[in-house]
């Protein structure tokens, strides 16, 4: 009999989608379901992004056919295993410092495709951060599978989503073309890693330690 998967626990951060106000100064979050760094963002971007008045477009995307052009079979975290111990003791740290918690899945990383399929059918649906939120709590927090659609379900229903209808939407040809047309286009944006963060003026950020950079600069562009 297989073990009983713990409840996700639940994710850290408000789950109010407001609207953006007039002229409000917008910031693209591209983030992959897989990365461990993105999983700190996804879970302060939306708090910090409302401190500054700044919109959040939450752009879900999958960095494994950008990888692929680069020759890597998998994550650089595996295939450099210095840098992959690094990894796992810079997040236990970071992790510490916002109060979240961390433990690595395995395996590593986790086949993220049907989350990111979900996520970019509700990428402009007010459920579209507490689900996000819920995913990586769920993977980073307790190391559970994402690629389990019962999981997934339950992560929706929790986020307010019509989990029903969301996974068939998921499943369609219309969804798995579209995801990899944003695929496309984050290439031709110059996104090469997760999570990423462009201006309204097309400039790149990079990394979890540019998420303020990013914001603070986005909410200058309208003053």
């Amino acid at each position: 009999m297989a073990p009983k998967q713990l409840r996700p626990a639940n994710p850290s951060g408000t789950n109010v989608v407001s609207l953006p106000k007039q002229d409000q100064p917008t910031l693209e979050f591209w983030y992959e379901f897989a990365s461990t760094y993105s999983y700190l963002s996804a879970m302060r971007i939306q708090t910090l992004a409302a401190d500054l008045d700044v919109t959040i477009l939450w752009r879900p995307f999958l960095l494994g056919p950008i990888f692929k052009k680069s020759g890597w079979s998998t994550s650089p975290f595996n295939l450099y295993p210095a840098k992959g111990i690094y990894m796992q003791r810079d997040m236990e740290r970071m992790c510490e410092a916002y109060g979240l918690p961390f433990t690595l899945p395995s395996p590593f990383p986790q086949q993220s495709l049907l989350a990111a399929r979900i996520a970019h059918c509700g990428r402009d649906q007010p459920w579209i951060g507490p689900f996000t939120r819920a995913v990586y709590a769920a993977e980073f927090a307790q190391g559970l599978n994402i690629s389990d659609e019962a999981l997934m379900a339950e992560l929706l229903l929790e986020a307010g989503a019509p989990a029903k209808a969301v996974l068939e939407a998921a499943h369609t040809t219309e969804t798995k073309i579209g995801l990899r047309a944003t695929v496309a286009d984050a290439e031709d944006r110059g996104i090469f890693g997760a999570p990423s963060f462009v201006l309204e003026n097309g400039e790149l950020f990079w990394g979890d330690d540019r998420l303020e950079q990013a914001l603070e600069t986005a909410a200058k562009q309208l003053t």
